[in-house]
């Protein structure tokens, strides 16, 4: 199998939050090069104190987090993932990347992305295939440009097969870190009265309203840049996040402000070794599990406040 290697150089003292958003783009380890307290652990490992020349010349105010994706897997929906998400945390950054060409986005796009049907009702279709709609399922077609969101990923996969459920006639939406739009529109298209995504990324917000003309749903959904505390206001029936474990357990500071009464707060991007750490944050906020979904090493849940 081949690998393509990505590599993201962060500050040292952002180095946690980073390979958490790093450990978002595949359900196994991560290599991290953290060189800031090279003469202790060889020390406390190694017990030794000689220590090769070149690893004393690396540069310690800096951490490298390598990621390997598969042949399988798409390396440039990765890449996107993590310049947004690290955008939206205010982390400085470099990615690079060996084996990826970004030269032609959507030759590369249709290599790997394809038509999905998703949970019981959704079938996920990207701008460039047709699909046979024999057992009549809601069809959404996505054109992922430069965004996080196609529903070929684990964590938004999960998060629409548990939207499905909850979607009502009159159902206020509000989609957290929307990238391409995909949780918004699919609420909409499944009977959504309206729906909000909002985004610290401009090139997923731009996306994100492309795809919801793509689906004649623009007069439905609305698209913002910017982050929660600053541009959303009013209540919503379904808050979603398909978000990073540490930024879902900062959201249940003020989610429920935004939520109204008996509304759903679905949650996804949870690599499972952070599970208890969330469930925790939502059980000090008084929220129960209502439903709970897993794939690969992925977790979803939908909560109600009590």
């Amino acid at each position: 199998m081949n690998w393509t290697e990505i590599t993201i150089k962060v500050p040292q003292k952002d180095t946690d939050l980073a390979a958490a958003i790093a450990n978002m783009t595949v359900p196994y380890g991560i290599y991290i090069e953290d060189y800031s307290d090279l003469e202790e652990k060889a020390e406390e490992i190694a017990h030794i104190n000689l220590i090769d020349e070149d690893l004393l010349k690396k540069d310690r105010d800096i951490s490298i987090i390598h990621i390997y994706i598969s042949e399988c897997d798409n390396a440039l929906e990765a890449v996107e993932f993590l310049k947004e998400r690290f955008t939206a945390e205010n982390i400085t950054f470099e990615v690079g990347s060996i084996g990826v060409d970004d030269t032609d986005w959507n030759e590369n796009w249709k290599k790997y992305f394809h038509t999905s049907e998703i949970g019981e009702k959704l079938v996920i279709v990207p701008s460039w295939e047709t699909y046979d709609n024999k057992n009549g399922r809601t069809v959404l077609n996505i054109d992922p440009g430069a965004a996080f969101g196609t529903g070929t990923h684990a964590t938004t996969s999960l998060c629409l097969a548990l939207l499905e459920n909850y979607i009502k006639e009159d159902t206020k939406m509000l989609d957290i870190g929307t990238g391409s739009g995909i949780l918004s529109i699919a609420s909409v298209l499944l009977g959504a009265k309206s729906a909000i995504g909002v985004d610290i990324d401009a090139q997923s917000v731009k996306t994100a309203k492309e795809n919801a003309e793509i689906n004649k749903m623009a007069d439905k959904c609305e698209f913002i840049v910017g982050d929660l505390a600053d541009k959303i206001s009013g209540k919503y029936n379904i808050i979603c996040a398909n978000i990073v474990a540490d930024v879902i357990i900062k959201l249940f500071q003020n989610v429920e402000q935004f939520l109204e009464e008996n509304g759903v707060f679905i949650i996804s991007g949870i690599i499972d070794i952070r599970k208890d750490d969330v469930l925790a944050a939502a059980k000090e906020k008084n929220f129960m599990i209502l439903e709970e979904k897993y794939k690969d090493n992925w977790c979803a849940f939908v909560l109600k406040k009590i």
